[in-house]
C-alpha cells in the first residue's frame, strides 16, 4: 500500500513524522535485541534479504491505485515468520525507502504514514505471535491455522491504518468514506491471496523437512 499524495494535508502530516519515529524507535529495540541473541552477522543477513524482497514486492509485483491508496501484495506476515520480527520490519523500512528514492519520490512525503502503516501491524502480528506460538517453534513447526491467523491479522491492520489515515485526512465525507470503502473492498484481494502464499510457504516448507527427514532415515537405517 502507499498512501495516495495529498491525502494528509501538510499541516496534518506531522504526526505520521511522531508514529513513524515511534515505529523506527521499537524496531531499532527489535534490532538490537536480535543482534544480541542471534548476533550481528545474522541480523544483517536477514534485514538484507528482507530489504531485497520488500522492494521487489512493491516495485515488481503487480499493484493499483484504488481509492485513498494502492493495493500491493507486501507479504509482511511471511517476512515475519520467515525471518523474524526484527528482519522484517528493518526489510519494510528499507525496501519502502529505497522504491521511494529510486522510483517513487512523490510518494516520500507520505513515507511517515505509509510506514506506520506497514510496522505498526507487523509489531502487533508479533504480540499475537507471542500469544499463540510457543517460545523456539521452528517456522516448519506451525500449524496452518497459526499461519493463518497472523496472516489476517496483520492485513486487517493495513486496512484500518489506512482508513484512519484517510480519515484523518479527510473527515467523514462521503466521498471520502467511499474511497476508503473502495480500497477496502479491493484489499480484500490481498487479505484473501496472501494469507494462501503463507500457507504455501509453510507446506513448502513442511514437504522440505519430511523430504529431509525421509533421506536422513534412508541413508541411517534404524
Amino acid at each position: 500500500m502507499h498512501i495516495e499524495p495529498g491525502l494528509v494535508s501538510e499541516a496534518k502530516i506531522a504526526l505520521s513524522y511522531a508514529t513513524a519515529a515511534a515505529a523506527a524507535t521499537y524496531a531499532t529495540k527489535l534490532a538490537l535485541a536480535d543482534s544480541n541473541l542471534r548476533g550481528p552477522v545474522s541480523l544483517v543477513a536477514r534485514a538484507s534479504l528482507a530489504t531485497v524482497a520488500v522492494f521487489s514486492f512493491f516495485q515488481l509485483l503487480p499493484h493499483a491505485p484504488v481509492g485513498v491508496s494502492e493495493v500491493h501484495l507486501i507479504l509482511g506476515s511471511t517476512l515475519f515468520l520467515i525471518l523474524g520480527a526484527a528482519p522484517a520490519a528493518m526489510g519494510l523500512m528499507l525496501g519502502l525507502l529505497l522504491q521511494g528514492l529510486l522510483f517513487e519520490p512523490i510518494d516520500l512525503p507520505q513515507y511517515g504514514m505509509n510506514l506506520t502503516t506497514l510496522l505498526v501491524p507487523l509489531f502487533a502480528l508479533q504480540a499475537l505471535a507471542a500469544r499463540i506460538i510457543p517460545a523456539q517453534t521452528a517456522y516448519v513447526d506451525l500449524t496452518y491455522k497459526q499461519a493463518l491467523k497472523l496472516s489476517t491479522a496483520y492485513h486487517g491492520g493495513i486496512v484500518a491504518w489506512v482508513a484512519f489515515w484517510a480519515i484523518y485526512g479527510q473527515g467523514f465525507g462521503v466521498a471520502n468514506l467511499a474511497a476508503v470503502s473502495s480500497f477496502g473492498a479491493a484489499y480484500m484481494l490481498v487479505i484473501l491471496l496472501e494469507p494462501l502464499v503463507d500457507l504455501g510457504v509453510l507446506a513448502l516448507a513442511k514437504r522440505a523437512k519430511a523430504s529431509a527427514v525421509t533421506t536422513l532415515r534412508l541413508h541411517n537405517p534404524a
